[in-house]
Formats: C-alpha cells, structure tokens, sequence
C-alpha cells in the first residue's frame, strides 16, 4: 500500500523509539492501518469471532492513555476515482467496488469518488474500533477521501505531533512525523520516520517522493515499466527536489527515455548504498514507458492537494477535542467481546486513567517551573492524583514506586515509574525516604531482649524504684525491718549488675584505681560499685583505724548494714547520709548497667 518499495528507500531515516517517547503528544491514528494489522494477528491465531484484533486495539489504546497520549482516529471516506483501478484490481475484482459501480453506471474515470460498502467485513471491524474508541473517551473523524491524506493535513497544520500509519504516501500528502509500528510489552517501541532526516540524509523532498510515485508506481499510478529501484532515485537526484515536478509537468515522463547503453549493469547510489542494476530496454534500447501517460498531472493534483477537511473547520475542531472516558459503556462492551468481568475491566484501565493524570499533574509542574513559577504542592490548584508513596519496587530492571491513588479514581494502588512520581511530586518522595531512614534508625536502635538472667534497663529501674520505696518505708516502721529489706534489695541489685557487666574497678578519692582490691572482689563475689562515687556535699564519713580496704570489709561481712535511727518517727543525720550513699551506689549500679548493654 502507498508507493512501491518506499519504505527500501527509507530505511535508513528508520528510527526505534521507546514508548516514552509518545508521552504527552497528540496522535492522529489511520484506523485502517491498524485494523489490517490486528486483523492478520487476529487470523493467525484464532477465528475472527473471537475478536482479538478488537482486544489488540484496547491494550494499545491503553498503553498510549497511561502515557497521557491525545488520541484522535481517523477513518477513510469514499474512494478516489483515480484509485478505483488500484482498488479493483486488489480486491482481485471483488464484488464490494464493482457492484456498486454497476449500479451507478457511470465510468470511474467520470465519478469524483465511490461510496464504500460500508456492510463490508472489514468495515464492521472499523465499526467496532470506533465504538470501542468513543467509550475510551477517543474522537474520530470521518475523512471525506483517503484517511492518510486527512492524518497528514492535521500533522502539517501542526495540529498533531504525529500519525500512525503504514501506508508509506502518507509523506506525498505532507505528514512530517509517522510512527509505521507500534509494539508493546517488555521494551515496548515504536517505529518512527522523520521527514527532516529523510531531507537530510537522503536528499528527498515532498516533490521527491511524488516523482517516484510516479516512476516506481503507488496506489494512483502504475509507474515506468523497466525503470527499477535505484534507476529511479539516481533520476530524481540527478534533477533535484526543486525543479523535479516542473520537469514532469513541463515533459511528462519522456525524459526517463535512455539509450541503449553497451553495458547494460551499471552502478547508481541511492540510500547511502552503491548496488548493480539492469533494466528492461525494449529493441531499440529505450525504457518502455506506458503509451497512457498522461495521467501524471492527475497523479500530482492527487498528492498535493487531497481532498480532506481543512484545519479550520468545525469538523475538525470537534474531533480535536477529547471526550470523558464512559466506565459504564466500556465495561458493557467487554463483557460483550471479549466475555470480561467488570473488575477485570477496571483492573485492566483504572490504574492507566490514574497514571495518565498523573502525567498530566507532572506537566504541568514541569510548564511552570520552566516560567520560574514553583508553587509547593499543597498550594497546586490541581490535586495530586497520589496520595502516598507505598514503597520501591524494580520492574524489569527499572526502578519504580508503588504508590497509593485518590479514592476518586477506584483503585487503591499501582506500581508506575520512579522518574514520574519524582517529577510529579518529589516532596512525597522526599517525605518517603526520610520515612524509610528514620524506621531503620529506630531499628538498629531498638535490640533484642536476652535470655537467662539478664534483664532491661527499665526492670532494673523498676527494681530500685521499689527498692528506694521499701527503705522509706521501713525507716518508718522498726529498725529490724528496714536492715532486712535492705539486706534482700541489695543483693538482688548487686547480683543483677555483676550478671550483666565486667569485673568492676575500685577507685579512692582521688580517682586511683584499685585494681587488686577489684579482682579480689570479683573473685570472692564481693558486691562492689564500677566506680565509688562521693558526695562533697554530705559531711565526710568517720575514718577507722583499721587500714583495710572496702572490698575487704564487704567480704568480711557479706553486705554492708546501715545503721538506722533508734527512733521509729525520725531519721538520724547518719541514716540520711547512708541513705543518700546507697542512692549513688544504686544509680551507679543503673549506669553500668546501662554502658555494658550491647
């Protein structure tokens, strides 16, 4: 379809592109083209009952919603009269063009165009996509001749950033910008073909590509028997774009003719690539040119002024703008086709609804902050259609978030792009990260308990909390009481500090350690303080004759008695200084504890 061999001389303006590379661009899409796509996938796997070809339209109308794609479809209108012959003849003289050109009794040469047989098999297909389409909230326009010729009109009034469409003479209409194929999945692409790359790398222009319509032949000339690939494309740069269709209106195709040449093998470039060619010359050595060549000039009109709407109409201003999407419609439809559950329905297109706008919210961010105008998120009139960031995800090697959606959109979560949600709201993903680090701080922070006799820090303040409780109160009762209370507390603080830290270290005074006084403690069992603190403030303690250590005079008597006041109602000035003593030996006691914990 288009212009015989095209797409050969094009190849080397072919580009792949990622499927990001459509995100946020306005799309004209030849219906036609896709539907005889689908449609021969659809015949290779299954009956046509099954609609695959129909199934195969929605996961590409989905892919491009979720990239924030405007879509627009475009279907052919009546046939041109100077295709009637191609169509006939590709429909191997099929009933749906002659019947009706019986009827109308008139030569195809008179008619204007042909009303297509829109009770057709593929022109139900083309109903179906429609009807699909509007439910996905896509317009159509209907083109008055050749759908293609319509999709370029749009793309050179710079109405769309590009078309799909596989008929190569989409570029002798104009279009600037045309994806040939699409493919989804695991590194999804499409192929796209620029015309500036195609000015510049091969040197053919829009008046280029019409002369080799009609040198090559397309679907409104039959071209120059004889008159290959490479001949061609040596004749038309050899006249240049500029002047190459005044030569033809001026001349016609005579001056194709050549002599006949001794060797008849000769070496052209064309495409960057130097290859051997031979043509057919009849007996006197001239390439035989169809004696009906006059139709050139029809050929010419036909490419450089098609019969479209213009860019100004109301009909095309209606289509460029996009319809609501219908959950309901579109939900009836698949349980219709493809015998699909609702939630299934919802599954397949909410989350890309929501990754659309999403898309949308980051554009907008990205417009602004281009002006110099950053408004923080909170204070964007349009609301982020995130509500948080769940946490990252790798999805084919690629980094992602899962994020939690607006109610509005009925699906809770999806996993979309890192680079997106980081373009659209980076105060979540900020918000998320210092989240993330501040949980795996509190969780090297917080440590297991351990086992047999150890204990935490709050049992042991709970402990001498009752402790210092029970010495108050026993102070108060009798004498006898408050010895044996301390007596029990003791040992029990003294055995849970030595479980859970070093051999202590005895210091006078001055702060010189004991080290021998602290070994024989720790041997004997004795229950000593890491570090024997004083109070300045409290009057000093009376000096024994005897020189012997602490250490010495605990083991000897296994704990140390305070001595209480013989009255039951009033504290002696000795038993509030040992009191306060067995205060900073307990508070000692908490603080060993503490630095010896893992």
């Amino acid at each position: 379809m288009g212009v015989k061999n095209l797409w050969d001389v094009l190849e080397s303006c072919k580009k792949t592109l990622p499927l990001l590379h459509l995100q946020n661009k306005r799309i004209c899409i030849d219906l036609s083209c896709w539907m005889v796509q689908l449609q021969n996938v659809n015949k290779s796997h299954c009956p046509m009952k099954n609609k695959l070809y129909l199934m195969g339209l929605f996961h590409r109308i989905r892919a491009l919603i979720a990239l924030n794609c405007s879509l627009i479809f475009v279907t052919d209108g009546s046939i041109p009269a100077i295709k009637l012959a191609t169509y006939r003849r590709r429909l191997n003289s099929g009933n749906e063009v002659e019947n009706q050109a019986t009827q109308d009794g008139a030569n195809s040469q008179k008619l204007s165009s042909l009303r297509r047989n829109m009770g057709s098999e593929f022109s139900c297909m083309i109903k179906e996509a429609k009807y699909l389409g509007s439910a996905l909230g896509i317009p159509c326009l209907d083109g008055i001749e050749e759908a293609e010729a319509q999709c370029a009109l749009l793309n050179l009034e710079s109405l769309c950033d590009g078309c799909f469409s596989s008929d190569s003479d989409i570029f002798l209409f104009g279009a600037r910008t045309v994806y040939r194929d699409i493919c989804l999945g695991e590194g999804g692409h499409v192929v796209c073909y620029e015309m500036d790359d195609i000015e510049q790398k091969i040197g053919f222009g829009r008046n280029s590509l019409i002369s080799l319509a009609l040198l090559l032949g397309s679907d409104y000339s039959q071209g120059v028997h004889g008159l290959g690939l490479e001949a061609a494309c040596q004749i038309v740069k050899s006249i240049g774009d500029n002047h190459i269709l005044q030569k033809i209106v001026s001349e016609g195709l005579s001056f194709t003719r050549k002599k006949k040449n001794p060797k008849r093998q000769g070496q052209v470039e064309c495409n960057n690539m130097t290859t051997t060619f031979s043509s057919k010359v009849n007996m006197n050595g001239e390439i035989q040119i169809p004696q009906k060549d006059n139709n050139y000039l029809q050929v010419v009109e036909a490419y450089m002024n098609p019969k479209c709407h213009s860019a100004d109409s109301d009909v095309v201003h209606r289509s460029l703008v996009q319809r609501q999407f219908q959950r309901e419609r579109l939900q009836q439809i698949c349980t219709r086709f493809f015998e699909w559950l609702p939630e299934k329905t919802d599954e397949y297109l909410l989350p890309k609804i929501a990754e659309r706008d999403l898309r949308r919210f980051a554009h907008l961010r990205s417009t602004s902050s281009r002006f110099d105008v950053n408004i923080p998120l909170k204070e964007v009139p349009v609301k982020c259609p995130v509500s948080a960031i769940i946490k990252r995800r790798k999805v084919n090697g690629k980094e992602c978030f899962e994020v939690m959606w607006e109610e509005s959109y009925g699906v809770k979560s999806s996993v979309v792009s890192a680079d997106l949600v980081e373009s659209a709201c980076p105060e979540e993903v900020k918000e998320f990260d210092e989240r993330r680090a501040l949980g795996k701080k509190n969780q090297r922070k917080s440590r297991p308990k351990k086992s047999g006799k150890e204990c935490s820090v709050a049992e042991i303040d709970l402990k001498l909390q009752d402790l210092l409780l029970d010495i108050e109160l026993g102070s108060k009762s009798s004498p006898m009481a408050s010895r044996e209370i301390i007596s029990d507390k003791m040992t029990t603080a003294t055995e849970i500090n030595f479980i859970n830290r070093d051999p202590p270290v005895i210091s006078d005074s001055k702060g010189n350690s004991d080290s021998r006084a602290a070994i024989l403690c720790w041997e004997t069992g004795a229950t000593v303080p890491k570090h024997e603190v004083i109070d300045l403030l409290s009057p000093s303690p009376l000096i024994h004759s005897r020189n012997v250590s602490r250490c010495a005079q605990m083991n000897d008597q296994h704990i140390s008695i305070i001595d209480l006041s013989d009255s039951e109602t009033e504290k002696s000035p000795e038993h509030a200084r040992k009191a306060r003593e067995f205060r900073v030996f307990l508070a000692s006691i908490r603080d060993d504890f503490s630095l010896n914990k893992p």
